[in-house]
């Protein structure tokens, strides 16, 4: 057999490269009617998510472990996969205030392929490997295949590397028996089906993958305590939007008027975790930035203390 045909072969027993009978002549029918066939099909992927949440809490508190000893998190995929992965990382930094070095996305073929098919990166696995080299990866970090068949080596490469190092390893597809949460210490399959058209995977696929992501980024930041209830405290205000949500969440955390917002920010450098402290704690704001490095940046921990 050969390369093309095996590589075919493969791609003809994935569910997201299936051809749907149904959908056949969609081309045919009016605009609203192909607007509310593929909605109704996006409708389906949260609940094939539902289906694997036991898999995404259990990834989520082990990732959550690593980054809390100084890991980081690393996103590595190609073409959909990947860009889902730069995105997520990319809004870490504004919305948790981390480092941007903390979460990173990997994307096969590099920051070009955001924009513009790289050909062959998704095949090499040394590729992946080499991406996780430059990056000194080590025991502590967490590295997250993505790819929607489960069988992309870039992906694949970047977990089986991984392991080698010690790396927390998680495989997220949308495949059943997928060669890469096989290949992985946590593997998530959200099986979404078919696609509307077939085998672009850049619908429910991309769409489970956004999802997941969200999840697995949001809530270890919750773990980690990037946020007071459902408040972004770690939120870097660097525009004036993010400056007017700082102050509407310290009055939102705290009640206090706006006098008191505008102090406990100016005591605190603008910091919106440490200002809610310095309002509910009663403290100044360097004790405040000092119980906080004392309970690693938990806010809830460091209100205790200071009561």
């Amino acid at each position: 057999m050969t390369a093309h045909a095996e590589l075919r072969a493969q791609l003809d027993a994935l569910t997201t490269e299936a051809f749907r009978p149904d959908l056949a002549e969609i081309d045919r029918l009016p605009t609203l009617d192909i607007v509310r066939l593929m909605n109704a099909e996006d409708a389906t992927v949260p609940a094939a998510v539902a289906d694997r949440l036991p898999q995404i809490a259990a990834a989520v508190d082990a990732i959550a472990a690593r980054m809390a000893r100084g890991g980081r998190l690393l996103y590595a995929g190609a073409g959909t996969a990947g860009r889902m992965g730069v995105l997520d990382a990319s809004e870490c930094p504004p919305t948790f205030n981390t480092d941007p070095r903390q979460v990173v996305g990997l994307i096969a073929g590099g920051p070009t392929a955001m924009v513009r098919a790289v050909e062959g990166a998704e095949d090499s696995v040394a590729l992946a490997a080499e991406d996780l080299t430059a990056l000194d990866l080590t025991a502590t970090d967490t590295v997250v295949g993505v790819s929607a068949s489960g069988r992309t080596p870039y992906a694949i490469g970047a977990v089986e590397f991984a392991r080698t190092r010690g790396a927390l390893t998680v495989g997220l597809s949308c495949n059943a028996g997928s060669a890469l949460a096989a290949a992985a210490e946590h593997g998530i399959e959200v099986v979404v089906g078919p696609e509307f058209l077939t085998g672009s995977t850049r619908l429910k696929a991309g769409t489970a993958q956004k999802l997941v992501l969200n999840l697995i980024s949001t809530v270890t930041m919750i773990r980690l305590g990037k946020t007071y209830g459902n408040l972004m405290v770690d939120v870097r205000a660097t525009n004036d939007k993010l400056r007017a949500r700082s102050r509407r969440i310290v009055a939102l955390a705290t009640g206090a008027p706006e006098d008191e917002i505008e102090a406990a920010l100016a005591a605190t450098g603008g910091e919106v975790k440490n200002a809610v402290l310095v309002i509910l704690g009663g403290v100044d704001g360097p004790t405040a930035a000092a119980l906080l490095e004392e309970t690693d940046g938990h806010l809830r921990a460091a209100l205790t203390r200071a009561g």
